[in-house]
């Protein structure tokens, strides 16, 4: 019944063009990168086999670092959690998550993917482990990403950064000095990404750092319980009346 509960296929839209963070950010011009090709258009989730299943929808698929890949001008990130518990800041991103926390951090770049899971022991610092890492193939516009996480219903946190081979991390940061391998922005500390999965287009993230959580955004466990609870005291009443009608 569990297995059945968490089976469910997630599908978001995000608007069109708005991958300019909060409407300010200027792209750098060496190489050119264009918007369409930072600019989150959908995302889905479902599970596939033993593993989960993300397919992340761009405005265009550009390759300006030629990427074996064919892909190069983003970076992916998608943070898996739930309503409670889980980690708040979204790894170096300069944004905090709302509406739950997050437990397994995907990142697609074109060279190269990674999955790790927080592990929290309740008296230190979360520490993180690293998992197998994700397989990813290019359909269309699309990034299909095969993951080892168990499948199930979560809350998201989806974000589009520009790539950079010249940062540790692969993420080029926002900078509020100009020039043409800059990504420039309205102050040194804005936000990383240049667009986030939100589907009513709010630029709130950008100016307040807080990124609400999409899909599942509530608490379902203790329901699941009560209907598995509820099942299960149906079963013993139906076994109860059938005893009573043999004696």
């Amino acid at each position: 019944m569990l297995t059945l509960l968490a089976a469910a296929l997630l599908t978001l839209a995000d608007p069109a063009g708005d991958a300019r963070g909060d409407g300010g950010y200027i792209l750098p011009t060496r190489p050119a990168v264009g918007a369409d090709a930072l600019d989150l258009r959908r995302f889905q989730a479902g599970p596939q086999g033993s593993g989960m299943r993300f397919r992340v929808s761009l405005g265009r698929i550009e390759n300006p670092w030629n990427a074996p890949s064919g892909f190069s001008a983003n970076v992916t990130d998608v943070f898996v959690g739930g309503p409670v518990g889980g980690q708040r800041t979204l790894d170096n991103l300069r944004l905090s998550a709302a509406g739950g926390g997050w437990t397994y951090h995907l990142r697609v770049t074109g060279f190269g993917s990674t999955l790790e899971r927080v592990s929290e022991n309740g008296e230190g610092p979360a520490s993180l482990t690293a998992l197998p890492a994700p397989t990813v193939r290019v359909e269309g516009t699309d990034l299909v990403i095969d993951a080892a996480i168990p499948p199930g219903d979560y809350a998201y946190w989806v974000t589009s950064s520009v790539y950079s081979p010249l940062t540790p991390d692969g993420v080029l940061r926002p900078g509020a000095t100009p020039g043409p391998t800059v990504l420039q922005a309205g102050r040194a500390d804005a936000p990383v990404p240049v667009d986030v999965l939100l589907p009513s287009g709010d630029p709130a993230p950008f100016t307040g750092g807080t990124l609400p959580a999409v899909g599942e955004t509530r608490d379902t466990r203790p329901l699941i319980l009560a209907a598995v609870g509820g099942v299960g005291l149906l079963l013993v009443s139906l076994a109860t009346l059938q005893l009573w009608r043999r004696t």
